[in-house]
C-alpha cells in the first residue's frame, strides 16, 4: 500500500542547450503564413481529398487516375519519359506504377533494346479510365464551380508557373 505521508518527491529541472539561438517568432509566423511549399502542399492535400472521394467508386486514387491519363495520352513511354511528363522523381513514379501494373491497368512492353521497358495503358486500364472519367469530371466541375471560372483558370496558370520552377531554378543545396 502506498503511504503518501512518507513519500517524497524531488523535481529536477533540465535544460538542453545546443548553442543555437531561438528563431525569431515573427519570422516563424511569416514562414507559417507565406511559405510557398507549405501552402501549395496543403492546398494539394485538400484538392486530392476531393478527387479521391469522387473517384472512390472506381477504386482509383487521383494519383492513379492521373497516371492512367498520362500513360494513355503518351502511348508507349519509358519510365524516365513518364517521370519527365509528370514532373516526378523516377523512383517515386516507379513505386506508384507498381500497383497499376500489378492490377493489369498498365503494362510494361519490350523496348527497342533490353535496357528499356516502355509502359503503356492496357485494355483493362482503358476501361478503368472510361469508368473513372465521369467521376473525375464531377469533382472537376465541383472544384471549378467553387472557385469560379476566372479564379480556376488563374489557379491553373499559377500552378503552371510554379511547376516551371522545376526547370528554372537550381536545386537548393543543403550545407
Amino acid at each position: 500500500m502506498f503511504d503518501s505521508a512518507r513519500a517524497k518527491w524531488q523535481y529536477v529541472y533540465m535544460h538542453r542547450y545546443d548553442g543555437r539561438e531561438d528563431v525569431d517568432a515573427a519570422g516563424l509566423r511569416e514562414a507559417a503564413r507565406a511559405c510557398a511549399c507549405a501552402n501549395l502542399r496543403q492546398a494539394a492535400r485538400v484538392v486530392s481529398q476531393i478527387y479521391d472521394a469522387a473517384l472512390a467508386p472506381s477504386g482509383l486514387k487521383c494519383t492513379q487516375f492521373t497516371l492512367l491519363v498520362t500513360a494513355h495520352l503518351a502511348g508507349e513511354e519509358t519510365i524516365n519519359g513518364l517521370a519527365e511528363r509528370m514532373v516526378m522523381d523516377r523512383t517515386t513514379l516507379s513505386r506508384n506504377l507498381k500497383p497499376l501494373v500489378r492490377d493489369g491497368l498498365l503494362e510494361a512492353v519490350p523496348g527497342s533494346d533490353n535496357r528499356t521497358r516502355p509502359i503503356r495503358i492496357s485494355a483493362e486500364g482503358k476501361r478503368a479510365l472510361a469508368d473513372a472519367y465521369p467521376l473525375w469530371k464531377a469533382a472537376q466541375d465541383a472544384v471549378m464551380g467553387a472557385l469560379g471560372e476566372d479564379r480556376f483558370e488563374a489557379l491553373l496558370n499559377d500552378a503552371g508557373q510554379a511547376t516551371a520552377l522545376a526547370t528554372d531554378l537550381p536545386t537548393a543545396q543543403t550545407p
